[in-house]
């Protein structure tokens, strides 16, 4: 991976106070990035993206689908966090209530409400400043690891 940017990019400037760069992501992931999160919690998930061109539509604004799978890596951050286990998405639900512009600072927050021993349940919101952005709640499989 190149630490090259495109003609024309922005910098990504320092991330907010707490939050540290996120590594060891999938592909899709690193691609869309970089993400950053707050570390040592426990009962929550906090990640952070400074929106980039190339995070947006035509308008300069963040891309649905970018905003999407930001939630939805979130979303699953939360429950990683709360069941100490991987999950994959089973059902995802987006509202778009705001938008988020290329160089502003996209911040997110999910929390599990419920978890069986199968599934868990997650809800959560990406924000601007004052404002939300996206709110999402989400259903997750719970996934065993198999033995090696």
């Amino acid at each position: 991976m190149t630490d090259r940017k495109p003609e024309g990019e922005l910098a990504v400037p320092a991330p907010p106070d707490g939050f540290v760069l996120s590594s060891n992501r999938g592909p899709f992931t690193t691609h869309n990035g970089p993400y950053f999160h707050k570390e040592g919690l426990e009962d929550r998930a906090e990640q952070a993206f400074f929106a980039l061109k190339r995070h947006a539509n035509g308008l300069g604004l963040v891309h649905g689908g970018m905003l999407t799978a930001f939630m939805d890596g979130l979303l699953a951050a939360a429950v990683y966090r709360a069941t100490r286990k991987t999950s994959v998405t089973i059902h995802l639900s987006v509202d778009f209530l705001h938008m988020a512009r290329v160089g502003e600072w996209v911040m997110g927050e999910a929390k599990v409400t419920r978890a069986a021993r199968d599934v868990a349940f997650v809800e959560g919101r990406a924000y601007v400043g004052h404002h939300d952005v996206v709110r999402a709640s989400g259903v997750f499989k719970l996934m065993n690891r198999r033995p090696e």
